[in-house]
């Protein structure tokens, strides 16, 4: 099916005017559908919305993945449908343990996928940072109260990347054959860096993770 071919489906039988050039940019990423375009785009091409996504990465995504409607999730979770919405909307998951445990049920969240819904993946970076540079020691709570795994595999998981890190500075200062991308660095090379300690964070710990 062409670009103009979908328009026209989702105007037929959903009433949506939406242009050639629109779907051409959902297409490409340079656009989002809205939940309600996405199932009728699902509907169009005969698949479920879930199919469409690729990584999903916030909690909509995860949630038009499932197929669950705001009620619907919110209710599981105990909270009411505009205090889920004011979060998912914001970007940033707010619940508590209880309700973090049946939201990584629900949505089928590993470890490193939590982190993400609740925003915080920018915060660990720099905690993982601190912690490979200085004494992962003083590292292990603060970086408990964001991953949710068992304390004693979260200490070797540090102390793995703080020896692995330091004994590779000896010889390149920074976990790239290049030399560039120090601890310290700004720009690219720090998002670099920054990306790299959580893909290495993750993979250690044997979660499948995501990169910032």
């Amino acid at each position: 099916m062409l670009p103009g071919h979908v328009a026209y489906g989702l105007g037929a039988q959903y009433g949506l005017r939406v242009s050639a050039e629109t779907v051409t940019a959902w297409e490409r990423g340079l656009a989002v559908p809205s939940e309600y375009e996405l199932t009728a785009l699902a509907g169009v091409l005969w698949c479920s919305p879930g199919e469409l996504l690729t990584a999903a990465r916030t909690l909509r995504e995860h949630r038009v993945a499932r197929e669950l409607a705001v009620d619907e999730l919110a209710r599981l979770l105990g909270l009411t449908a505009s205090a889920y919405l004011r979060m998912e909307e914001a970007g940033r998951w707010r619940g508590n343990e209880r309700q973090s445990a049946v939201l990584s049920e629900v949505l089928g969240l590993t470890a490193a996928g939590m982190v993400t819904v609740a925003g915080r993946d920018g915060d660990l970076a720099e905690l993982l940072r601190s912690a490979v540079t200085t004494r992962w020691q003083a590292h292990v709570r603060p970086v408990a109260k964001l991953v949710p795994l068992e304390r004693g595999l979260l200490q070797d998981v540090l102390e793995q990347l703080h020896t692995d890190y330091q004994a590779l500075m000896v010889s390149t200062l920074s976990w790239s054959s290049t030399g560039r991308e120090r601890a310290g660095s700004t720009g690219d090379a720090g998002r670099e860096f920054l990306a790299k300690i959580v893909e290495r964070f993750w993979r250690t710990a044997g979660v499948q993770g995501t990169s910032v």
